[in-house]
């Protein structure tokens, strides 16, 4: 069967305009003569579709890429143990944020709160690595886990004694952010780890890859169930238990890392890795645009987490919204981690189209009509923010190069773009909430990821007129060289 040929306008190939030219000669066939397909094949159909969808098809199609990685024992032992981990992590972001609206009534609480849990990523995130590496990565990972373990008991403590006040969760909240901080570069290097063997062997290289993108729907679905489950805990039975319970997953993780300690000698560290990967930015200026646009994602979409209860309060509904809207953003992001993947190359330009579709939703987020369409915009925030976020990864990946530590150093950038915008944004999220307004705080902060798209606009416009500048000449060469001509 021939396919529409997307390059020629009205969507049709030449094959197929043959083809319908031809039929319009052959005498017509009556509809009652085509066979219609039985209600047991559409359902055979559909149910291939979603098992291809969830990666659960056999073959080698890159349908069935990331969760076929769940077949090696011990990835599929840190996966549990990761989902269960990010989850209590959801269950006490959602508490926490709860808990600071209703202590202070204020966004600006809420956006100090969680400012205060991101920003040791974004002032220590450069240096992170480095000494995660000299002081040994298991070692670093088993030190920050028994350290959340603590801080989590201790504001369960807190919270169920009575005496938990705003300045004790915004000191937790740093304090378990600091050790998120170093967690992190810890955890990329445990997961490489599972798979023993060459670094040159495909098959080592194809597993690692596939366990990083499961590491990543081990956080979206902590992300979707995390924040409803903390809703019901801290209605019923208070906000203590869902600290506690938070406790009780870093343990469990704990235990499993003690599991699968990693045995041989450690890998030699890369001391200049992320400001290799700043100076590549400064130099290159299509890796810096894209940076951009992945810390766009992070600030466009803040405002479901910060501004959460203040927009709840506002459709005359509880504070505990705010989790609903958390756990539809999770739900969306997991949504997108089972689109079907096409052997397709990155472009910029659907990129830039998707990160336009989270603007105007998140949009909609902040000025819907009803508390439901909110719920629904947030959504349809979280497929776009994982589909943006893959785009913009991939690109980065492709002007990286072939080159192993130069991709290291342009991925340790994305990570700093990644989690370090998020203290700024969160910041401002409160600090506008609480001048001009929920709405306009939204639309203001979504505004950065209409950019590319509308240069893009812009770009094509001028380029079809006939004084083009050499500076949109330039940007178009920068577009195709970041395969945004496909």
């Amino acid at each position: 069967m021939n396919r529409a040929d997307p390059g020629i306008p009205g969507g049709t190939g030449l094959k197929e305009r043959a083809s319908s030219a031809g039929a319009a000669n052959r005498p017509r066939i009556p509809s009652s003569a085509t066979p219609r397909p039985t209600a047991s094949l559409r359902s055979a159909r559909l149910l291939g579709q979603v098992r291809a969808a969830l990666g659960m098809t056999g073959g080698a199609g890159p349908r069935s890429t990331n969760w076929q990685v769940l077949k090696h024992r011990k990835f599929r032992l840190y996966f549990a143990g990761s989902v269960i981990s990010n989850f209590g992590t959801w269950l006490q972001n959602t508490a926490q944020v709860v808990l600071a609206y209703q202590l202070t009534h204020s966004v600006l609480a809420v956006g100090l709160v969680t400012c205060a849990q991101f920003t040791s990523p974004l002032l220590l995130g450069p240096w992170a690595a480095v000494l995660t590496h000299r002081i040994g990565t298991w070692r670093a990972l088993m030190v920050t886990q028994i350290a959340s373990t603590m801080i989590a008991a201790l504001l369960a403590a807190l919270k169920l004694s009575g005496t938990l006040n705003v300045q004790w969760l915004f000191g937790c909240a740093l304090a378990i952010g600091l050790c998120f901080t170093f967690a992190l570069p810890a955890m990329s290097v445990t997961v490489a780890g599972l798979f023993p063997g060459s670094p040159d062997d495909p098959a080592v290289i194809e597993a690692r890859k596939r366990a990083m993108g499961m590491d990543s729907v081990s956080y979206n679905l902590g992300r979707a169930a995390g924040p409803v489950a903390s809703v019901l805990i801290f209605t019923t039975i208070g906000f203590g238990w869902a600290f506690a319970l938070n406790a009780g997953s870093y343990l469990l993780f704990t235990i499993v890392l003690v599991r699968l300690r990693p045995r041989g000698p450690r890998p030699a560290p890369d001391r200049s890795r992320v400001g290799n990967g700043l100076r590549i930015a400064w130099n290159e200026p299509r890796i810096m645009v894209l940076l951009l646009m992945v810390a766009a994602i992070t600030v466009a979409a803040d405002p479901i987490l910060v501004l959460g209860p203040a927009l709840a309060d506002r459709f005359h509904a509880s504070a505990d919204w705010s989790g609903i809207f958390i756990a539809a953003l999770g739900a969306g992001n997991v949504l997108g981690s089972f689109r079907p993947s096409r052997r397709r190359p990155p472009s910029i330009r659907r990129a830039a189209a998707v990160l336009a579709m989270l603007a105007v939703t998140m949009m909609i987020f902040a000025n819907a009509p009803s508390i439901w369409l909110s719920a629904a915009a947030a959504f349809a925030a979280g497929t776009a923010c994982l589909l943006a976020g893959a785009s913009a990864r991939s690109l980065l990946l492709d002007c990286g190069g072939i080159d192993e530590k130069r991709q290291a150093a342009v991925m340790a950038a994305w990570a700093v773009a990644w989690a370090g915008s998020k203290p700024i944004a969160s910041f401002a999220d409160g600090g506008l909430a609480s001048l001009i307004g929920v709405r306009a705080t939204g639309i203001l902060l979504a505004l950065p990821a209409l950019l590319p798209a509308l240069v893009l606009i812009l770009l094509h416009t001028r380029n079809n007129t006939r004084n083009n500048l050499p500076g949109a000449t330039r940007w178009s060469g920068w577009l195709a060289d970041a395969k945004g001509h496909n």
